[in-house]
């Protein structure tokens, strides 16, 4: 799963995107704020549903998949056992 996003080149380089904020909404919809002021709706059941590893098919348990949390602007479940990283 990645988000494609055009970055907006600053006068020191390019800016970097990272996520600010993300709530859970329901039914694995979490609501992301990204650093560049959009906000987007990611569905992450189709993901989930479709893994065949164990590592992430775990995280169909909604409680596990609620639990996560924002580290350096990535969302991270469990210390990086799942990461939506923001690629740089």
């Amino acid at each position: 799963m990645k988000i494609i996003v055009d970055y907006k080149e600053s006068e020191s380089g390019f800016k970097e995107l990272k996520i600010d904020s993300a709530k859970y909404l329901f039914d694995y919809l979490i609501q992301i704020k990204f650093s560049d002021g959009n906000e987007k709706l990611v569905d992450f059941k189709p993901f989930l549903s479709k893994s065949l590893h164990p590592a992430i098919k775990k995280y169909l348990d909604e409680k596990m998949f609620r639990n996560f949390s924002l580290t350096d602007g990535n969302l991270n479940w469990n210390d990086y056992d799942l990461i939506f990283p923001m690629e740089r």
